[in-house]
C-alpha cells in the first residue's frame, strides 16, 4: 500500500497521522522516523520554513513505485534551514588517493540520504548556513564540513534510479579546503562497506541531478561520485568492466546553474560515459584565493575550474556554459582532467580568468575538445599540461589582444591543432 504523509511548518502538529494536509505533519523530525517503502510520498507544504531542522532518510522505492519527497500547495519551495545541524560521521574506510585530503569526520547535512534507491528527491529549497561553533570562523582550516543535500553508498549494493530535480540549494557555508567530503551545494559519494563481501560494492547505476540552482556554497557546487574505491583506477587506460564492478554507470547532470561556488562548479567522477549538458557554472572558485585559502594547514590544492571530469571514461560534456571563473592554479572553464575519452563539444566560455579548457597531465588521454566557442577567455586559452595527447579541432577562439593561446607555464603536453577559427579582439 502506498502511502502520503504531508508537513506543514505552518499548520501542522507532530501528533497528527500525517495522512492528509489537515493533518499533516509539523516537524521533519517527525518524517526521520517513518520507515518509507515502494510509492511512499513525503510532501512538504509550499510556504513552509522548517528553520533548524534536517530530513535524513534511508528508503528505497522501486522502479515502477519510486519513494518521492516533494511539495504540495502553491507558494514559494519549502524551505529546510539546517544551520550547522544533521550532523553525522563520514569515513571512506579507507585513504584517498593523495594523502593530503580528508576522508573522514563530522559533516553537516541538510539533506542526507543514505543507501536509497528509486527515489525522487525534487522542490525543495534548502540552506545550511551559521556556525555550530562560537569560535568558528569563516576560513578555518577545522571548519566542519556542510552540504546542502548529501548522498551516500554504502551498505546497499548498487543504487539504482535516484534523481535530484528543482532543488534551491544555497548559502552552504562548508569548509573551504576539503574536496573530497560531502562538502558543498550537493555531494555524492561512495564510502566503504561494511561487509563487502556480502552486499557488494558501494556504487550507483542511474542517477540524475536536473534542473537545480546552487548558489553561494563551500567548497563544491555539484560534486558527483569520488568513491572509496579509487584505487582501482590508477591507470590512464580505464577498463570498462571496473565501472560495472565497483564506479558508477547512467549519469546524467542536465540543466543546472552553480552560481558561485567557494570551488569547483561542477564534476563528474568514476563514471563510465557520464553526460553532463546544458549546465551553466557563473562567477566559481571565489574562495580560491590567498585572501580566503590562508589556513589549510598539510592540505594541498588552492586549485578548481568551472566544469571537469575526473577518473571517468568515455565522459562527454555538451551545450554547457561556464563564465567569469576565477583565477587560481587552475581557473579555467573545461578541463579534461585525469580521465579517458572526454569530450567537449558545443560549449561555451567567456572571461574566465584561467582560460578556456586544459587538458591535465600524464593521465589525460584520448581527449577531444571540439565545435566549441571560447570569447575572451584570459590568462592563456589552452592549457596542455604534459599530456599525451589531445584533438583540438573546429573551435572558435575570439581572443583578447595579449592574452597567449598556450597558458604560460601550462604547456608541455600533445596536442593537434585542425581547423579552428581564431579571431583578436580589439
Amino acid at each position: 500500500m502506498c502511502r502520503t504523509y504531508y508537513v506543514s511548518a505552518n499548520r501542522g502538529n507532530d501528533n497528527h497521522s500525517g495522512s492528509s494536509p489537515k493533518e499533516a505533519f509539523a516537524s521533519l523530525a517527525a518524517v526521520n522516523r517513518l520507515e518509507l517503502g515502494p510509492g511512499d510520498r513525503v510532501l512538504l507544504e509550499c510556504g513552509s520554513v522548517f528553520e533548524n531542522q534536517y530530513l535524513h532518510l534511508s528508503a528505497r522505492g522501486t522502479e515502477e513505485k519510486p519513494v518521492v519527497i516533494s511539495s504540495y500547495g502553491e507558494g514559494t519551495l519549502p524551505c529546510i534551514c539546517g544551520n550547522g545541524g544533521g550532523i553525522w560521521f563520514q569515513d571512506y574506510g579507507v585513504e584517498l588517493d593523495v594523502p593530503t585530503h580528508v576522508w573522514k569526520g563530522e559533516v553537516s547535512s541538510t539533506v542526507l540520504l543514505t543507501d536509497v534507491s528509486n527515489l525522487i528527491l525534487s522542490n525543495l529549497e534548502i540552506t545550511n548556513c551559521g556556525n555550530t561553533k562560537e569560535d568558528e570562523s569563516y576560513n578555518s582550516a577545522r571548519k566542519m564540513d556542510r552540504t546542502g543535500v548529501a548522498v551516500v553508498a554504502k551498505n546497499g549494493g548498487t543504487l539504482r534510479n535516484i534523481t535530484l530535480k528543482n532543488l534551491y540549494v544555497h548559502d552552504v557555508e562548508g569548509n573551504i579546503y576539503n574536496k573530497h567530503m560531502n562538502n558543498g551545494g550537493i555531494y555524492i559519494t561512495a564510502l566503504r562497506p561494511d561487509k563487502e563481501e556480502e552486499t557488494g560494492a558501494a556504487r550507483y547505476d542511474g542517477f540524475t541531478i536536473e534542473d537545480c540552482f546552487v548558489y553561494r556554497v563551500s567548497r563544491w557546487g555539484i560534486a558527483f561520485g569520488y568513491t572509496y574505491s579509487h584505487h582501482k583506477f590508477r591507470e590512464c587506460l580505464l577498463e570498462e568492466e571496473w565501472f560495472k564492478e565497483c564506479g558508477h554507470e547512467n549519469i546524467v547532470l542536465r540543466n543546472n546553474y552553480v552560481k558561485a561556488a567557494g570551488g569547483d562548479g561542477i564534476t563528474v567522477m568514476y563514471a563510465l560515459r557520464p553526460l553532463v549538458e546544458h549546465n551553466t557554472a557563473d562567477s566559481v572558485a571565489d574562495q580560491m584565493n590567498a585572501l580566503c585559502y590562508r589556513e589549510p594547514l598539510e592540505r594541498q590544492g588552492m586549485v578548481a575550474a568551472a566544469i571537469w571530469p575526473w577518473k571517468c571514461k568515455d565522459a562527454v560534456f555538451r551545450y554547457n556554459e561556464a563564465v567569469d571563473t576565477r583565477l587560481n592554479q587552475d581557473g579555467m572553464a573545461y578541463d579534461a582532467d585525469s580521465g579517458d575519452g572526454t569530450i567537449y563539444e558545443y560549449n561555451y566560455s567567456r572571461l574566465n580568468e584561467g582560460g578556456c579548457v586544459m587538458f591535465c597531465l600524464e593521465q589525460a588521454v584520448n581527449s577531444t575538445f571540439r565545435y566549441n566557442i571560447s570569447e575572451d577567455d584570459l590568462g592563456g586559452t589552452i592549457s596542455p599540461v604534459n599530456n599525451p595527447d589531445a584533438y583540438i579541432g573546429h573551435n572558435t577562439f575570439y581572443i583578447r589582444k595579449n592574452v597567449p593561446f598556450i597558458r604560460t607555464s601550462m604547456d608541455g603536453g600533445g596536442y593537434t591543432l585542425e581547423d579552428n577559427a581564431i579571431f583578436l579582439l580589439e
